[in-house]
């Protein structure tokens, strides 16, 4: 089922590859977009215990030690799940037709906006169910070069500088990754890249932690940590939104994730001695991105840095892990909330990132100061942005609170000084959220005059076009809410999946 679903997209883009019809083009996608969803239900609910669940193990290169070896356990299963909904949500967004959108309607570019999303979905899903070194890197670095292209064809401002700065950090990280993978591979018995047959064999000594800050380093770019994260606000600005969205709400997980299945089970000694720096950017992290993001006036910039800050709280709760000095059960729990902030920003996110590419496409910009009132002229965005709002900042009843709770309560007794301090990112993101809402949604009305546009008409009427929310946006946007509110309110369905699986993470960690 897991091949199914990573090959399922890629098969689909070669059928898309004659077609031109627009209506077709997005049909197909959200078909298949439906497919995945419903393939990553069923494939979830086989996940039971600590155990892989529809695992495939089958030699690819022998003479190298690389295998094609995919299965899924409770800390992908809902990452793979985050996934499918996300791309749903974008294919369900990009049902809009805007022809003031340059080249939109333009068949060939619809064609190629598509097939990069089919093909960033396969790596995507593909990335959280490789348990073999090549397999994971080889899906992480296409999915470089398909954003790439994403943000230089469909992008906006300086798209093709933001697009190479992307490619160049991420692409140079990765690098540096493999070689930590290269180390990994060579230390055993025998040549192997198998993630279950590395981690029954760890690596320890100055090997060991030479590997784990080049994988380290390699995937802090992808999260992105301070302070090499400097690419993320270029790139998420001259974006497309759906391009932003799927950058912020998949790729960025594939840094995060890498440290909860690689970095810590394969390398638990280096890990255990390098955890104090984890925990230490982390915290830098949380504060750095939130106090940045409220000095920001642009919307999607804003919204960039808080990455920043929701991966810091990841990078906080995986370094606590690496504590021996408090039990296991307050680790367990640090990484479970680990897990489950990696769906719930994702979600969020995703939604924010949606919501601000509605603003770019009615008014032709993101700037908060450049809306004001909305609340009477655009109620459904209203609404949706607030719920976004509430739940990045961490409201009870929505996901985003479970997930920072669980962080900081598992994190307290290993490092009790570090997450106290991190709580207080939780008050400035509060802060730049309700600035957000009381400058947008509140005040005079004034709405930039693009958003105002009236359409030509045939006859004497004429009707204004309305600056909100479409039906197949507000559908977008309140699929990813929806999931985030059902994890708020019943919390159980998700990290009764992933708590067996971080039991296990932290009991590697302690050995």
């Amino acid at each position: 089922m897991l091949t199914a679903m990573w090959v399922a997209p890629l098969v689909v883009a070669l059928l898309l590859v004659p077609v031109t019809r627009r209506e077709v083009l997005l049909g197909a996608w959200i078909a298949l977009a439906l497919l995945e969803v419903v393939l990553a239900g069923l494939a979830w609910g086989a996940v039971t215990g600590s155990g892989y669940a529809h695992e495939v193990a089958v030699p690819w290169i022998p003479a190298f030690g690389v295998g094609y070896h995919v299965g899924l356990d409770g800390l992908s299963a809902p990452l793979v799940a985050m996934t499918a909904l996300v791309f749903l949500a974008v294919a369900l967004y990009s049902l809009r037709v805007d022809p003031a959108q340059d080249g939109d309607t333009d068949p060939r570019r619809t064609r190629g906006f598509v097939l990069l999303f089919l093909g960033l979905e396969a790596v995507s899903i593909g990335v959280f169910v490789a348990l073999d070194l090549v397999l994971f890197f080889v899906f992480f670095d296409v999915s470089i070069v398909l954003m790439y292209f994403v943000i230089a064809g469909w992008g906006t401002g300086g798209r093709a500088r933001s697009a190479l700065q992307f490619f160049l950090y991420t692409f140079v990280g990765s690098l540096v990754m493999l070689l930590g993978f290269l180390a990994l591979a060579v230390s055993g018995p025998r040549l192997t890249f198998d993630v279950p047959t590395l981690a029954a064999s760890p690596l320890g000594g100055t090997a060991g932690i030479l590997a784990v800050v080049a994988i380290g380093v390699g995937l802090a770019i992808k999260t992105p940590v301070w302070p090499v994260h400097t690419w993320l606000p270029p790139a998420h600005t001259d974006a497309p939104a759906a391009g932003s969205a799927v950058l912020a709400a998949v790729l960025l997980k594939m840094g995060t994730y890498g440290f909860v299945r690689i970095a810590l089970p394969l390398l638990p000694g280096p890990w255990r001695s390098v955890a104090l720096v984890a925990v230490v950017l982390g915290v830098v992290s949380v504060l750095w991105g939130a106090l940045v993001a409220l000095a920001q006036r642009d919307l999607k910039r804003m919204v960039a840095y808080t990455s920043v800050n929701h991966m810091g709280y990841v990078l906080l709760a995986l370094g606590a892990a690496g504590f021996l000095t408090t039990g296991p059960e307050a680790r367990g729990l640090a990484v479970t909330g680990a897990t489950v902030q990696m769906v719930s920003h994702g979600l969020i996110t995703g939604a924010l990132f949606l919501l601000a590419g509605v603003l770019r496409e009615r008014g032709g910009t993101s700037e908060i100061a450049a809306w004001s009132g909305v609340a009477g002229p655009m109620p459904r965005f209203s609404w949706t942005f607030a719920v976004a709002a509430f739940a990045s900042l961490g409201l009870p009843g929505l996901s985003g609170f479970v997930a920072e709770f669980s962080i900081l309560a598992g994190s307290l007794a290993a490092v009790p000084v570090a997450a106290a301090v991190a709580a207080l990112g939780l008050a400035v993101t509060a802060a730049l959220f309700v600035r957000a809402l009381q400058s947008m949604l509140l005040g005079d009305r004034h709405l930039p005059r693009a958003a105002e546009r009236v359409p030509p008409r045939t006859g004497a009427f004429r009707r204004p076009v309305s600056p909100d929310l479409r039906v197949s946006q507000t559908a977008a946007v309140g699929l990813l809410l929806a999931a985030s509110l059902v994890i708020g309110l019943a919390p159980g369905l998700v990290t009764a999946t992933i708590a067996p699986a971080a039991s296990t993470v932290v009991d590697l960690v302690s050995r």
